[in-house]
């Protein structure tokens, strides 16, 4: 079997409202690349890398399709199956750019589970018993409004909730915090989330001003990994990595600094389901616990985090990130609905998505016969 063609989509993502992080980041449409992978024997792989803005990682989506056009030429004619094989020769034709190389890898995911007629959370590693559970995330706002989102994500099934923090006033973090955890009820975890937007001085003032007692993770609390470990010396919660860990040198040198007791690994951010799955295997061998996400996507990137999510150890898996209440289009069929706060990844082969092609429409891109 053989690579045979590369089609590229571009599809515009509405948030339903205005998405405010750290730093007066705010968004209000997501630009999303959609790839189909086509092979000699007729298989189609599907894969996406949807970047959060140009100033959330070193990543953008013109970027994303720019990066497949450098790539085309080095994969088409490989073994979409040799995933390390795939990914050795991404890496060889384009350096770094991991966003770019995200939906080939995915697609060729999506072919093997097809090829194999078996799900890809089958092939990456075995399904665990049950749903995995699905994080909401919740955009930074006044305080009642962040408890509010809170409240209709719970009526929607979810049992985790990634609320997002960093501003300049720690006083209205520690607001924001405490009013989303007011109706907490039991199972439901939280993390506080600073996409790398907090001063160390800031992130004190705000531990300061929580209550020991809360049971919260602060997720990527500074930009750097020098201002990480000063915090980490005096911080009383659990600190997961997020932005910091992009590839597996970050997460090894992490492991060694003891900078952090979890990692957010997601999808685009490490490279595609094979960089993940190594790094996965990584934090596991380290203790570390992780949430497993994307930058942002439609259904057909959180097709591909669910299943990598139901091939991850229960013990160390915390939750999946849950974008589809956040996306104004639906890219593709995918049967996974919100149950008891989890959602199970289908039986069908592959992925399971069968994308609309009506809303893809015409591809912006083609490479190979």
């Amino acid at each position: 079997m053989k690579i045979a063609r590369i089609d590229v989509y571009q599809v515009d993502l509405p948030y339903p409202g205005t998405y405010r992080l750290s730093g007066g980041r705010t968004y209000e449409s997501f630009d999303a690349t959609i790839v189909s992978v086509s092979t000699d024997t007729g298989l189609t792989g599907w894969g996406e890398s949807t970047p959060f803005g140009p100033d959330y990682i070193a990543a953008h989506a013109r970027g994303v399709r720019a990066g497949i056009e450098e790539l085309a030429s080095a994969v088409l004619g490989l073994d979409p199956l040799a995933h390390d094989r795939l990914n050795e020769a991404m890496d060889q034709a384009l350096a770094g750019h991991a966003h770019a190389k995200t939906p080939i890898d995915v697609a060729c995911w999506d072919i093997a589970g097809k090829a194999a007629d078996r799900p890809v959370c089958d092939l990456l590693g075995g399904r665990i018993d049950g749903p995995v559970p699905v994080i909401s995330s919740i955009g930074g706002d006044t305080p009642a409004a962040m408890r509010a989102s809170v409240a209709r994500h719970r009526a929607q099934g979810f049992k985790a909730h990634s609320l997002k923090i960093g501003a300049d006033d720690p006083a209205l973090d520690a607001a924001r915090i405490a009013e989303c955890l007011a109706d907490r009820q039991p199972g439901e975890w939280f993390q506080a989330d600073a996409n790398g937007g907090m001063l160390v001085e800031q992130a004190l003032r705000l531990i300061a001003l929580l209550p020991p007692a809360n049971d919260i993770v602060l997720e990527a609390p500074c930009a750097t990994m020098a201002e990480t470990m000063r915090l980490r010396a005096r911080c009383p919660f659990p600190i997961m990595l997020d932005e910091l860990a992009e590839t597996d040198a970050d997460i090894i040198d992490a492991i060694r600094q003891d900078a952090c007791d979890g990692v957010g690994l997601k999808v685009s951010k490490q490279g595609g389901l094979t960089a993940m799955r190594r790094q996965l295997d990584i934090c596991s061998a380290a203790g570390l616990v992780a949430s497993v996400q994307d930058t942002w996507g439609s259904i057909i990137s959180f097709a591909a985090v669910l299943h990598i999510a139901q091939a991850t150890p229960q013990r160390m898996l915390r939750a999946a990130l849950d974008v589809r209440p956040l996306v104004g289009v639906t890219t593709a069929a995918f049967d996974a609905p919100i149950v008891d706060g989890g959602a199970m990844a289908p039986a069908a082969p592959g992925l399971g998505v069968a994308p609309d092609m009506a809303v893809l429409g015409a591809p912006v891109a083609s490479y190979g016969g």
